[in-house]
């Protein structure tokens, strides 16, 4: 294998492996951040944050909201909303907020207790909802580990017939001079 190529491989190999650890490390980081990924799935919130966008939240305090801040809450165990708060209501130790989506005429039926409060979006990436929900669907979820193990087992390869030949060389008369 020519010098070229070899410098070639190493060089796509640091990258592959390079990225899989920054994409890991960044993951796990957000996790423990509180952070954090939602797909925006109606039009409640448009123009801000438009259908299909992909939206980033971060955990906050509830006490630190005000009128006019963006929140993320759940409505139920397997479903949340995004919508703004346009009234702070304090119940004794407990705050609610009353809620409306920009698009919509009126505000929610029923403000939101503190406790539904996930967190308020920071970042927002439009059109990448769709394929995120495909990316975390049980196919997707393979398809991720079969590119990953694809791209793991191409490192490994190349690794092996890349190595140098003086390092092989190398280690033989090592072990004959032992003998």
């Amino acid at each position: 294998m020519t010098k070229i190529l070899k410098t070639i491989l190493k060089i796509i190999n640091g990258v592959i492996l390079s990225v899989t650890i920054l994409l890991a490390i960044t993951i796990l980081t957000a996790r423990f951040m509180g952070i954090q990924l939602y797909t925006v799935l109606s039009g409640s919130m448009e123009p801000e944050y438009p259908t299909g966008s992909l939206i980033v939240v971060k955990e906050i305090e509830p006490s630190e909201l005000k009128e006019g801040d963006v929140i993320t809450f759940r409505l139920n165990a397997n479903t949340t909303a995004t919508h703004r708060i346009v009234e702070i209501i304090s119940e004794g130790n407990n705050l609610k907020f009353r809620t409306k989506g920009d698009a919509n005429e009126e505000a929610d039926g029923s403000p939101v207790s503190e406790e539904y409060v996930v967190g308020t979006p920071f970042l927002t990436f439009p059109e990448a909802g769709y394929t995120a929900n495909k990316l975390q669907s049980p196919e997707g979820k393979k398809k991720i580990i079969t590119v990953f193990a694809v791209l793991m087992a191409y490192v490994f390869v190349t690794d092996f017939f890349i190595s140098d030949k003086k390092s092989k060389k190398k280690d033989a008369s090592e072990t004959n001079d032992k003998s």
